[in-house]
């Protein structure tokens, strides 16, 4: 313990100390030094940093190497900062009680804390922050939903799932963001809508990070509001969903929904999206899994039979669950018709 504090001891305090191990006098000393006695004095308390001509001039008059000197003083200073930092501010202090920590906890993303200092300090960390009220600004609560605020409980919530997705994502390498002709390769999905995740989801994986998206997959929080998300991550686009059960139509009606939110460029919106964006990035995504011209061919028949469901969905070469979901959504049929031509999904966090 008597080395860690000698460690970060007051450069001031350890020629104090020196002076008195000598029976020097200040004034002795500044004159022994080349300095005024008001900057020795400044020096002994702290008012003024050592600067490495006074290391060197310490060494000559005290027999210390100015390495040393230069290195405590350095420590001294970082200390200084580090418990000016640790000091938490009243609105940091609110904040922290906001974020759900206990589960973020509970999940390995912050540590356990036993005090507010010991929270405010780890959200900083894990928000990469030297203040918590930096969070609201600019990328680091920019995703395609409504403008978050820290005022909200369930939008902090959001705000920790994001940071936790996005500390995943810089961990997976891939291109910037490049979605110019994506009409080439976007519609590829179709045919993996007739597969089973374990066999698409490494392909669309390979697909996206090609374009500079991130598909991740997280745990959910208690209170999320949302089942997906898209949002920037430096030069890239991430899409995170949660880790839950979900029919095949879902899932890929929420994945494509994210990503219209990306090609129609919503997701930096100063104010988030609005109702207009979100009922354009649906129809979007309707029409990547299911052409408007063809899906009204379609509700000409006005004939939804299992068989004439399957039919049609292998005809285009979509899983008869995506047609299925669409048709429910419509009207055309009860929500609960067909059902059994949908496809269970189980996602799983890939953090």
């Amino acid at each position: 313990m008597a080395e860690d504090t000698m460690e970060i001891v007051a450069t001031g305090t350890r020629i104090r100390e020196e002076l008195s191990a000598r029976g020097m006098l200040q004034k002795e000393f500044a004159l022994r030094m080349g300095l005024t006695e008001k900057h020795v004095s400044k020096l002994i308390n702290g008012e003024v940093m050592l600067t490495a001509d006074v290391s060197v001039r310490l060494e000559t008059v005290l027999g210390i190497p100015a390495s040393e000197w230069n290195a405590m003083e350095a420590r001294y200073r970082e200390s200084l900062v580090r418990e000016n930092t640790s000091k938490e501010s009243k609105r940091e202090a609110e904040l922290a009680q906001v974020f759900p920590y206990a589960e973020m906890a509970k999940l390995g993303w912050v540590p356990e804390a036993k005090s507010l200092n010991e929270k405010v300090l780890a959200l900083r960390d894990f928000f990469g922050v030297v203040d918590l009220e930096l969070i609201e600004q600019g990328q680091l609560c920019s995703a395609a939903c409504h403008g978050l605020s820290l005022d909200r409980e369930e939008d902090a919530t959001v705000i920790a799932w994001m940071q936790e997705a996005r500390r995943m994502a810089w961990q997976i390498p891939s291109e910037a963001l490049n979605v110019k002709g994506y009409e080439e390769w976007i519609y590829v999905i179709r045919e993996w809508t007739k597969e089973r995740p374990e066999v698409f989801l490494p392909k669309l994986d390979e697909l996206l990070r090609a374009h500079g998206v991130l598909f991740l997959v997280l745990p959910r929080l208690r209170g999320l509001g949302i089942p997906s998300l898209a949002f920037p991550v430096g030069n890239r686009m991430a899409i995170a969903m949660t880790e839950k059960r979900m029919d095949d139509n879902e899932f890929w009606t929420r994945l494509l929904h994210e990503m219209g939110h990306i090609i129609l460029e919503h997701v930096c919106l100063k104010d988030g999206t609005n109702d207009q964006d979100e009922r354009d990035a649906n129809v979007w995504a309707r029409n990547v899994l299911l052409s408007r011209s063809d899906y009204d061919a379609f509700k000409e028949s006005a004939i939804f039979t299992e068989k004439s469901v399957c039919d049609f969905a292998n005809m285009l070469g979509i899983a008869p669950g995506v047609l299925v979901g669409r048709l429910q959504r419509d009207g055309l049929i009860g929500v609960a018709a067909l059902n059994r031509l949908k496809r269970g999904y189980t996602l799983h966090s890939n953090g």
